[in-house]
């Protein structure tokens, strides 16, 4: 692979990449503003700017500037090489490359930081974006100096509604254009733009137009300073009190990676955020996902219950005992749940087979809205990781048809959603003689319960997610287990035992061991970059 070195250090780079893509692969961060990996790189914030030296028998492109001299008294001219911007500069085999150990770039840097912030309100107490902004970043790494502008600075629209997710701040923006190229590339929804000049510059949308749709979320995921803020999230939490863990997003087959952001003071989850794998969902997530972490705290299903009346989960183990002891193996159903990870429908798979139930139905959301860029119909994280294990499943509405029948007259399932709300389907559960249900959520399959066991949700435990390309994905467990909730392999272990079955885990890790080891996550397997853009 060619290489170029970077202050020094030699910097394998592909065909076609820049320079700061380049050191960005190898997780060296050129500063940058408007430069992002998943976009077009339109060089204005000129904070990337790079010095390259001559080759040999080469001149260097110098410029001719004015320079103060404090020993003179006086300005006197001088030249200096001309940078080049690093997101637009190719990456050349043998070329060096100076950053860090350039002065000029270093008063470069320091010179566009103190223009950035010139007219800037500096209202870091009450931005959201305080603590992970990279206005305040590079000051304290690039300028440290106070501010010399002693005018007014420059007053422009402030909290404008750009829609019904998104509000702008005129005043925080550095006019990068993130947001304008991201609708423009990738959404495919051109209604953001840049109007006036010079430092009356503002980002606006297009007349008649809101910034709607199904990712305008990324607009202030790709914001590196205030300037746009959600709804959602909107003076709701400090980020330097959160704590994020690695998740993978429930809303769909995508499997998109996230981060989940939490609160570990009151376990509570704040917000989803993007994180980067190519393979996956590359540097995006929609609104929907991203609003997914929501489910986290909403309609959780945290104490057991028989019948209608809550119960402790050793009551409610010992009433599902009561009622699956001494019933005829061929009239159990076991179903499987494509919203619950791979190793809690691995154990109630094998409790189904201890049980000698030979009939295995698989549930979960039903189908909804899809697009070309990240959405996908099936609205179930681990579709895939059910069909992985019992490929000859039967589906929800067999099922009914088999209660309905008579065939099937006691079920155990996993999961509380179903495909759909149908009065109908609901008539048909009822006539189920016994359902024993683990399910971390409510839900048509719930609601019918006869025993109702809490199970944690996929932000409370570690689990393993199938996406629709078949990659394994660990969710990392961030929260707290809530109520009476625990895994749901850890009540099917409970249930097994209670039935005298011989049950052979008791640990997450001897569930994975089951399923041929922890699984790796397509963030280690195929992510084809590092770092925070």
């Amino acid at each position: 692979m060619p290489t170029f070195k970077l202050d020094g250090k030699d910097i394998p780079f592909e065909p076609g990449d820049s320079i700061i893509k380049a050191a960005y692969r190898q997780g060296i961060e050129i500063p940058h503003y408007c430069w992002h990996p998943g976009l077009s790189a339109p060089a204005n914030c000129r904070m990337c700017l790079v010095e390259l030296m001559p080759a040999a028998n080469q001149r260097a492109m110098m410029l001719d500037i004015v320079e103060w001299d404090p020993k003179l008294g006086d300005y006197r001219n001088v030249q200096k090489p001309k940078l080049q911007p690093a997101c637009q500069y190719p990456a050349v085999e043998g070329q060096e490359v100076r950053a860090e150990t350039s002065k000029h770039v270093l008063d470069a840097r320091s010179g566009v930081q103190e223009f950035l912030l010139l007219n800037h309100p500096v209202d870091c107490p009450i931005c959201d974006q305080a603590g992970e902004c990279k206005l305040q970043d590079y000051w304290l790494d690039h300028q440290k100096t106070q501010k010399r502008m002693r005018d007014e600075p420059v007053h422009k629209p402030k909290a404008v509604v750009f829609g019904p997710t998104i509000v702008y701040d005129g005043e925080r923006c550095v006019m990068c254009t993130r947001c304008v190229r991201f609708m423009d590339e990738v959404a495919k929804d051109p209604v953001l733009d840049m109007r006036e000049r010079g430092n009356l510059n503002e980002i606006f949308v297009a007349p008649g137009k809101q910034l709607e749709g199904h990712y305008t979320f990324m607009t202030e995921h790709v914001c590196p300073v205030g300037a746009l803020t959600t709804k959602d999230f909107r003076f709701k939490a400090r980020v330097w009190f959160l704590r994020t863990a690695k998740s993978v997003c429930q809303g769909c087959a995508t499997g998109c990676n996230a981060h989940l952001d939490y609160d570990p003071r009151s376990d509570k989850a704040y917000r989803y955020r993007p994180r980067d794998n190519e393979a996956v969902n590359k540097y995006w997530m929609c609104d929907e996902g991203m609003l997914s972490y929501r489910a986290a705290h909403e309609g959780r299903v945290i104490e057991a219950r028989v019948g209608r009346q809550k119960s402790s989960v050793d009551a409610a183990i010992r009433e599902a005992k009561k009622r699956l002891t001494d019933v005829p193996k061929e009239s159990i159903a076991v179903v499987l749940s494509a919203q619950h990870s791979l190793e809690d429908n691995w154990a109630v798979l094998e409790l189904a087979k201890t049980l000698g139930a030979t009939t295995i139905y698989a549930a979960g959301a039903g189908t909804g809205y899809k697009d070309d860029i990240l959405i996908d119909a099936d609205k179930n994280p681990n579709t895939a990781g059910v069909r992985e294990l019992a490929p000859n499943a039967k589906t929800y509405a067999q099922l009914l048809d088999d209660v309905r029948s008579g065939r099937v007259t006691h079920v155990v399932a996993l999961g509380g959603l179903a495909p759909r709300n149908d009065p109908e389907d609901a008539t048909a559960l009822g006539m189920v003689g016994t359902l024993v249900v683990i399910a971390a959520h409510e839900g048509a399959i719930s609601d019918a319960a006869h025993v109702l066991l809490p199970a944690t949700s996929w932000a409370e435990h570690s689990g393993t997610y199938v996406n629709r390309q078949g990659l394994r994905q660990i969710a990392e467990k961030g929260l707290a287990p809530q109520g009476a909730s625990k895994p749901a392999w850890d009540h099917a272990a409970m249930l097994g035992r209670a039935l005298g079955l011989e049950i052979g885990w008791s640990k997450l890790k001897e569930v994975r061991a089951q399923l041929g080891g922890s699984a790796p996550s397509a963030q280690t397997r195929s992510e084809a970059v590092t770092g925070s853009p």
